[in-house]
């Protein structure tokens, strides 16, 4: 009589990642403190990239540390190469990691080409990823996109007014107390972009929008900054 085969199944498809021979070694290179992070960082990662958005107000309050403390890990991380640390351009703007090859489990998405600093879509990319509102990658189906606005002619400008306007609408959304999700690709834009090529926007308008945008995430960041707790490190 055959014995039956028991193949063990995870009780949870999400919030898990394969736990090897990588997280070992991480294991025995950083102190305590890094490697909960690094933990952390790795359960909330993209699957297909090893990348993932965070600020260090919201790491702290996880796992119940101080920022500082955060900072101090994360500038482990980078040292020791084990995460590509890439802080915001501006104080409200979050956190890109992206978890180095040697230490992440998956095969990654094939790396999108390198784009040309000053092109059309590497300004777009740019852009996209300095809104704070965006998830934390930019990638080959938005850059096809971007390339898509580029061979119809909407001029760069337009797709820049049109990312700063959704990104206002996204932030009052969050402000007034809504729940929706980070913007997750280019396509987002899309119906703002033909909004805007219909009825073009005043001159002098796309500073207001930027303006407006910075207030808006510093409300944001300042409505989420959360108290010092009992018991948090210092």
């Amino acid at each position: 009589m055959n014995k039956a085969t028991f193949s063990p199944r995870i009780k949870q498809p999400k919030g898990w990642i394969a736990a090897g021979d990588e997280f070992r070694k991480v294991s025995r290179l950083l102190s305590d403190g890094a490697f909960k992070l690094f933990v952390h960082l790795a359960l909330e990662a993209d699957s297909r990239t090893g990348c993932v958005r965070a600020a260090y107000k919201d790491l702290a309050a996880d796992l119940k540390k101080s920022k500082r403390a955060i900072g101090t890990y994360a500038a482990e991380l980078s040292e020791m190469e084990i995460c590509k640390v890439r802080p915001g351009e501006n104080q409200y703007c979050k956190t890109d990691f992206e978890i180095c090859d040697s230490y992440w489990p998956y095969e990654r998405e094939a790396h999108s080409e390198t784009l040309e600093p000053d092109s059309y879509v590497a300004a777009i990319q740019k852009s996209y990823l300095s809104l704070g509102c965006t998830k934390a990658r930019f990638s080959g189906g938005d850059i096809r996109k971007a390339r898509e606005f580029e061979r119809q002619g909407v001029p760069l400008q337009v797709v820049q007014d049109a990312m700063l306007m959704g990104a206002c609408r996204k932030y009052s959304s969050w402000l007034g107390g809504k729940d929706s999700e980070l913007i997750g690709s280019l396509a987002y834009f899309e119906n703002l972009v033909a909004e805007i090529r219909r009825k073009p926007i005043p001159q002098g308008y796309t500073e207001y929008l930027r303006v407006k945008t910075m207030k808006l995430a510093a409300a944001w960041a300042e409505t989420n900054r959360s108290e010092s707790q009992p018991g948090v490190e210092k």
